[in-house]
């Protein structure tokens, strides 16, 4: 027997719009943010940190997040590179 989740899903806050959205339809996007101090020379410190943010379907598909012609080319193009 598979481990399907039955009754409610967890429901999870859009990060452009605000909806609820349930884990299972909300389209996950690691966002990366980069600081710096932007001095010219070697105290220059950059630092990178990034978050996994949530977005949902609407939402990710206006931000081109989230297209399935992507999905398809991204992984048609994994089988390729294979052999």
């Amino acid at each position: 027997m598979g481990k399907k989740r039955r009754g409610r899903d967890r429901l999870l806050t859009c990060e452009s719009c605000g909806r609820a959205v349930p884990r299972t339809k909300a389209v996950e996007y690691y966002k990366r943010q980069v600081y710096s101090t932007d001095l010219k020379g070697e105290e220059n410190v950059t630092t990178f940190t990034g978050r996994n943010v949530y977005y949902c379907i609407s939402c990710a598909k206006h931000r081109k997040i989230f297209e399935k012609n992507k999905e398809r080319a991204r992984r048609e193009k994994e089988r390729g590179q294979r052999p």
